[in-house]
């Protein structure tokens, strides 16, 4: 028994003496273990800030709540047919007893600019009661202290109650909305000056105009309209309660509408958020690269120190104990470090997600909350991700032969070996993923398969670089140039790791810059196509015929189109079933696939066209069936799908049908919105509408208003992932940099001695940024294909089957080679500092270095 305790306290007393002999080297050369530290810092700091941004977009789905009140159970919307609900059936639940309801009333306005806001109004009086009830409850169970601090947010003296409740113009804004938007303290809305009250973010307004519902029906000009009346309590005794009291009338006045537990919004936003996390896994493989870049220097310049100590009895086990306690200990740090920075960053990125999904979905994000269990995730999978990638060089290192260390002829041998073994992997990858693609038809399986692309691409190169230069090297003279091309292949085993992550950088820019340009040229087209009329009205439901009468009195009005819209289901998943006039059905969709007799069938009333986002997620054809709950209850026999057209613009997808199946669903006869063509200035009509019918700005739509705003959502769209692409590259610049570092300290002495030889300090220079530039200027060519490759994948298949979205792939050569311009700037850069750096010291000091 002592013995073995002795044997373990001897064991461990190697093992720290070990560790002490290796933190004496890092105090030595501290570049090393930065080097680690920050491919470890920056892998986990763009994990954890996307990682904080999409938990906190789920948690606010699922804990979406009224504007400053608790989250509703049932909704009461507006009528089939109808666009609003009308106040007294507020008032009438009220009387019978339904206290905890709660009026709502949305609607868009515009400033003196023309901009575009989108307002929330509420009954106030409710919104206390419900409140207090609330903080009773909270105040009870002392379960949520910021349920209750949120709740009492009305009740702050900083806001002018009194004020707000007597439909004074007083607003209630985000402070970050209002710093943005009204640093002032007033907008002007539709022509009415407002004073805005900043309230702190904490309270999940976001991007929203809140003010009280009289305010808001005069800004609006909706007397006595409401949006929706939410609900709160059970949804059965509520629903009891509302029959009773409209003696089981309720379908003349609204519909009912249960919420789910934000459902709805995960399902919708999945794939943006997947693709958000696919960026930051890529972010985090390149810092990982560059994490075991730093650790392979490291150990090579370590690896006559490992020899020696074993030499002086250090059993092998304690030396790789040793090796993988320094690895976790980097590890820890690093990870908190990042930690810190990703919580820094998923701030600042949070305020352009949120815009986004407000705008595309209409989902509201909270304030970013953050979990302690975010940081042992990040410390367990980059130390797993750091030991499988080390664990084998830590083993080889540990059991060499103990009389002589691997000289420099066989390390080179060694890493020509391991060139060809990864070149093989990357096609035996390439080819299995060629061979799953095919069969994919789920945009996480493709995404997968794409994760699996992307590992193979900067696994072909370094064998690409070694054909590359040595074709260079064939035509290149004898002398000082031919010396240090040939040189230039020893570098590529030192140099491979940061290579690889600046390939998987550009291959990431290159194939979203395709992406992108490929989208915004299709989303243009379809634009073009979609939106035939010069102006777009949606005017409210009393004075839908009155906007009709005049239009068609106007002479130079030469054409008048309309759209009816209802909300509908398919699989209890939220749709748009809709219809337009024959012209419209003719002309503003573009088709994708149809049936042979489509026009007829589907004039006819025997067949409908659905979008292809609808197709491609419950995987519908041409040819089959579809069944909606309006034709159940028009007796009528699901109908055909006679044509499948591209829609970029309806998250939720499309029905439409002809002007005779309306009919016969007996849905709206008033049409949702109307569309004209205007003979002359289209602001004439604008201004013509407005005085005659007293309709405002945020009612009219013209043609270049509604591009401008569609083309400004789509760049907001994936404005994120070109942030996470820029940093991506951004962080392989700085591991280059690193790399480079590190590289040009190892061969002080090589550069000395031909320094001695007569090579002057300023060819020394350019011998070595040749030698660099070189082999970067071969990873952006390699760079191309594969980031076309990716592109086409992106294209084709994830973003297809994600957003069912079909794209024309565009190839912009002007972008891309600015994109390779930049990444060689900042090569070039991350090249000529550290080498002047080291070219000015003495000859003396660096001929004493050892070579590498």
């Amino acid at each position: 028994m002592s013995n073995s305790s002795n044997n373990a306290s001897g064991f461990g007393l190697t093992v720290g003496l070990s560790l002490a002999v290796f933190a004496r080297h890092y105090l030595k050369s501290p570049l090393q273990a930065g080097a680690i530290l920050l491919g470890i810092i920056l892998a986990v700091t763009l994990l954890i800030g996307v990682r904080a941004t999409n938990e906190n977009a789920v948690r606010s789905y699922s804990e979406a709540t009224e504007l400053l009140s608790q989250r509703a159970q049932l909704l009461l919307t507006p009528a089939t047919g109808k666009k609003s609900i009308d106040e007294a059936v507020y008032f009438a639940l009220r009387r019978a007893g339904v206290t905890q309801a709660l009026a709502v009333l949305n609607g868009t306005v515009t400033d003196k600019q023309g901009q575009r806001w989108d307002i929330q109004a509420s009954d106030l009086v409710a919104a206390l009661s419900i409140q207090s009830e609330k903080v009773t409850g909270s105040n009870k169970t002392q379960t949520n202290n910021h349920s209750t601090e949120q709740s009492v947010s009305l009740l702050s003296a900083e806001i002018p109650l009194a004020k707000l409740l007597a439909g004074a113009p007083y607003v209630l804004t985000s402070q970050s909305f209002a710093d943005d938007a009204a640093p002032t303290g007033k907008m002007t809305l539709n022509g009415m000056t407002l004073n805005v009250i900043a309230l702190d973010d904490s309270l999940g307004l976001g991007n929203a105009i809140f003010m009280d519902i009289s305010l808001g029906q005069q800004l609006l000009n909706r007397q006595g309209q409401l949006s929706y009346i939410a609900l709160f309590g059970q949804a059965d005794g509520l629903t009891k309660q509302v029959n009773d009291t409209f003696a089981q009338q309720t379908s003349q006045h609204f519909d009912f509408a249960e919420q789910d537990q934000g459902e709805g919004l995960t399902s919708l936003t999945r794939s943006f958020h997947l693709n958000l996390t696919a960026m930051s896994l890529l972010a985090f493989v390149v810092g990982l690269f560059i994490a075991y870049n730093g650790v392979r220097y490291s150990l090579l310049k370590r690896q006559k120190l490992l020899v020696q100590l074993q030499q002086q009895g250090v059993p092998q086990r304690a030396l790789l104990s040793a090796l993988l306690i320094e690895l976790f200990s980097l590890v820890l740090v690093g990870s908190f470090a990042g930690f810190i920075l990703g919580l820094q960053l998923s701030h600042w990125l949070q305020p352009m997600i949120a815009l986004t999904l407000e705008q595309l979905y209409g989902a509201r994000l909270m304030p970013g909350l953050w979990q302690w269990s975010w940081l042992y995730q990040a410390i367990g999978l980059t130390f797993f991700s750091a030991l499988l990638a080390c664990y084998p060089l830590f083993n080889t290192l540990a059991k060499q032969p103990l009389a002589r260390s691997a000289s420099r002829y066989e390390q080179q041998s060694q890493a020509k070996k391991q060139h060809k073994k990864l070149f093989i992997i990357a096609l035996f990858l390439l080819g299995g993923s060629a061979l799953l693609f095919p069969l994919t038809d789920n945009f996480q399986y493709s995404l997968a398969l794409l994760g699996v692309v992307t590992i193979a691409i900067p696994l072909l190169l370094p064998l690409v670089l070694q054909i590359g230069i040595s074709l260079v090297e064939r035509f290149t003279r004898n002398g000082l140039w031919r010396y240090a091309v040939a040189e230039s292949k020893e570098l590529i085993a030192p140099l491979s790791l940061a290579m690889m992550a600046m390939l998987l950088a550009l291959t990431a820019n290159i194939s979203m810059n395709t992406l992108v340009g490929s989208f915004e040229i299709t989303l243009k087209h379809w634009l073009d196509d979609r939106l035939y009329a010069d102006l777009y009205i949606r005017p409210p439901s009393d004075k839908v015929l009155q906007t009709q009468e005049l239009l068609a009195e106007l002479p130079k009005v030469t054409a008048i189109f309309g759209q009816w819209v209802h909300n509908s289901q398919y699989q209890q998943v939220p749709l748009s079933l809709m219809t337009r006039d024959d012209h419209s059905l003719r002309n503003s969709n573009q088709i994708k696939v149809s049936s042979n007799n489509h026009w007829q069938s589907f004039f006819d009333a025997k067949s409908v066209m659905i979008s292809e986002p609808l197709a491609i997620k419950y995987q519908l054809n041409v040819g089959d069936q579809i069944n909606l709950p309006e034709f159940e209850q028009a007796n009528i026999e699901p109908l055909l799908i006679s044509a499948i057209f591209y829609d970029y613009g309806d998250p939720l997808g499309q029905v439409i049908v002809s002007q005779t199946t309306w009919q016969q669903l007996a849905l709206s006869e008033l049409p949702t919105s109307i569309a004209a063509s205007y003979a002359n200035n289209i602001g004439e009509l604008e201004t013509l509408l407005q005085q005659e019918l007293s309709l405002s700005e945020a009612q009219m739509y013209n043609q270049t208003k509604i591009k401008q705003r569609a083309l400004e959502i789509f760049k907001r769209t994936f404005s994120i992932t070109l942030v996470l692409n820029s940093l991506t590259l951004l962080v392989a610049a700085i591991g280059l940099f690193s790399a480079c570092l590190m590289l040009t300290q190892a061969r002080q002495a090589p550069l000395a001695r031909l320094y001695a030889l007569g090579v002057s300090r300023n060819q020394l220079r350019a011998l070595v940024s040749g030698q660099m530039l070189l082999i970067v200027l071969f990873t952006c060519l390699l760079a191309l294909p594969t980031g076309a490759l990716l592109g086409y994948l992106l294209i084709n298949k994830v973003t297809l089957q994600a957003f069912g979205w079909s794209i024309a792939m565009v190839w912009d050569w002007q972008a891309y080679f600015r994109v390779l311009v930049i990444a060689i700037i900042a090569s070039a850069i991350a090249v000529i500092l550290p080498l002047l750096w080291q070219t000015r010291k003495p000859l003396i000091s660096s001929l004493q270095q050892e070579a590498l």
